[in-house]
């Protein structure tokens, strides 16, 4: 491994720093989407019948906020639930916009780094040409050691940096399709509670018109 960085030239060592924050960003965006983190199983329903059952208080919300992605975007829908639907409606897109960019953070990151490495590669490729003709210019074509290092460098930086990218590339890749599957759950489950807790308001309306109604009658 060692040769190869030496044979690679200083464009290795960019790569190579590439390839370590590329590894770091994975491994730290499996761990943060994952899906009992994102979007813990029952929580809808649990912050539905606490919304139909009127057991809320801000201390119940507060701690809902905190509990994950999902629990932030219902929280913000509890917080104005005494609101028209369409209010409560432009909160939840308000606070879905903040959390998917919490989501999505070190993507653009990880996004860079796949379209970065092939140039560094290439960048690495041109270098080595250079260095293959100045020295044909200066030993002539029959020295092959020198040829030979000029062409080492080029393919051996080319490798290099599709050997970060293309990972890199499949992963980015990976992670906004999990991310965009995660945010039309969250979607689902937010319809869900206003759809909940309108039902919860139009219920004393409901009971009080047959009052109305008997009352009349007699």
């Amino acid at each position: 491994m060692l040769e190869l960085l030496i044979a690679g030239g200083w464009v290795m060592w960019p790569i190579l720093a590439c390839s370590a924050i590329a590894i770091a960003i994975v491994l730290e965006r499996f761990w943060s989407l994952r899906r009992q983190t994102v979007l813990p199983e029952n929580l809808g329903d649990e912050v539905r019948a606490w919304a139909t059952s009127s057991r809320l208080d801000p201390a119940h919300i507060q701690q809902l906020r905190m509990n994950s992605p999902l629990g932030e975007l219902l929280a913000s829908a509890l917080d104005v639930r005494h609101r028209p639907r369409e209010q409560i409606k432009e909160r939840v897109e308000d606070v879905g916009r903040h959390v998917m960019h919490q989501m999505e953070r070190f993507l653009n990151t990880l996004g860079t780094i796949a379209a970065v490495s092939p140039l560094l590669g290439l960048l690495g490729t041109v270098f080595g040409m250079i260095r293959m003709f100045l020295g044909i210019l200066t030993h002539g074509v029959g020295d092959a050691n020198q040829l030979a290092g000029g062409i080492g460098e080029a393919l051996i930086t080319t490798a290099a940096g599709l050997c970060v990218a293309i990972p890199a590339l499949m992963f980015y890749r990976y992670f906004r399709g999990r991310i965009a599957a995660y945010v039309i759950e969250m979607e689902k489950q937010a319809i869900a509670l206003l759809d909940a807790m309108d039902t919860e308001a139009a219920a004393p309306a409901k009971r009080a018109a047959p009052a109305r109604s008997t009352r009349s009658a007699g």
